[in-house]
């Protein structure tokens, strides 16, 4: 089958592989850290055991049942460039220990995919966080650290992280993309993420043909038209574009009441899905969304003022505007090749976490 036919409904399973505090402030507590890069060095040698346990207890093969009997199709897994253990760069945050990461990280993707396979799910692995962090958000794995684009062993690195996961899921049935980074910053320049993207495509392509793998990048916030003409057939082959859409982060949007949230899903959203399904000559996902409308919640450092839509409801009334914001979504992303809700479980915030929405009646109990 050609892999574009399939749209993809699917599920993130971040704060698995790469931490976010926000998503799992349990492991958090009582230290300084913000970000993985900080837990692992802030922990030292007591890093290790802690996060293993996390590994084997935060996301199981039960939990890939589940995914699959909703009739979800596929899951984007994100990783950090450590995946494969110390090989990595020095980062000046790092201190003393050159290799600060948690190693055996690959084993649990090894049996990510496995599982995956198990129960009819296609995988797409998503380089999340980079050398010297691409967007200084907590997610890249560095807070506040944008130096991706500054460094040429960052850049290598990165490529060969890419090329190492190709080579060694090549074969695997549940392998069906490789996104090449998430979520650069706006600031790093478009002619250096265009040429990093293309080299990403031809390390991939070493290993992965593209009748089998597609090879996946993101916007790096910035408009579809600045990739107009960009990684065409037939020169490269099974391109998909990706584009994350929330609500909760700028202030226009913050101030927004529940119905202006819907409007702008249901018009806005589809209309860009619309241009560009029409222009981009790509197919597009939405790789991350969510019903997310607090921004407190997920961002613990954000400065407030911290309104949101929601706030003034009561539970009915959140359930209906829940259910609704979830719909105008799914109405708008339905356009596109296919969708990836952020993320599949979080330990305090429902909003964002696909178990509880469906459990809540917020999202359809059924995907298919």
């Amino acid at each position: 089958m050609e892999p574009m036919r399939t749209k993809l409904r699917g599920v993130n399973l971040g704060g698995w592989l790469l931490l976010e505090k926000w998503m799992v402030p349990s492991l958090f507590e009582g230290l300084a850290a913000t970000d993985e890069t900080t837990w692992c060095v802030e922990l030292g040698a007591a890093a290790p055991g802690r996060l293993r346990r996390h590994w084997r207890q935060f996301i199981r093969r039960e939990d890939f049942a589940w995914i699959a009997e909703r009739g979800l199709n596929a899951v984007r897994i994100p990783v950090g460039h450590w995946i494969f253990g110390p090989d990595y760069p020095y980062h000046r945050s790092y201190g003393g220990n050159p290799h600060p990461f948690v190693t055996g990280g690959i084993d649990v993707l090894d049996r990510a995919l496995d599982w995956a396979d198990a129960f009819g799910l296609r995988v797409m692995i998503d380089l999340h966080a980079a050398p010297g962090g691409q967007n200084g958000f907590d997610n890249g794995g560095i807070k506040d650290v944008v130096e991706w684009h500054t460094c040429s062993d960052y850049r290598e690195h990165s490529l060969e992280v890419l090329e190492r996961l190709a080579e060694r899921y090549r074969a695997h049935r549940a392998l069906h993309a490789i996104e090449v980074l998430n979520e650069p910053r706006w600031d790093v320049p478009t002619d250096y993420l265009q040429a990093y993207y293309l080299d990403a495509y031809a390390r991939i392509r070493r290993h992965c043909p593209a009748e089998r793998v597609a090879v996946v990048f993101h916007d790096g916030f910035r408009s579809y038209r600045e990739y107009l003409g960009f990684m065409q057939a037939p020169a490269w082959r099974n391109v998909i574009f990706d584009l994350h859409r929330y609500q909760c982060f700028e202030r226009g949007d913050i101030d927004l009441d529940i119905y202006g949230h819907i409007r702008k899903a249901a018009g806005e959203w589809k209309a860009e899905a619309d241009a560009i399904g029409a222009g981009l000559g790509l197919p597009a996902i939405c790789g991350e969304w969510s019903l997310g409308l607090d921004l407190k919640v997920v961002s613990l450092w954000a400065e407030g003022p911290f309104n949101h839509a929601l706030e003034h409801m009561d539970r009915f009334q959140q359930d209906v505007a829940s259910r609704a914001y979830g719909d105008a979504q799914l109405m708008a992303f339905e356009k596109y090749h296919g969708w990836f809700f952020w993320s599949y479980r979080t330990e305090t915030t429902p909003a964002w976490c696909l178990r509880d929405c469906v459990t809540r009646g917020w999202l359809p109990s059924r995907f298919d």
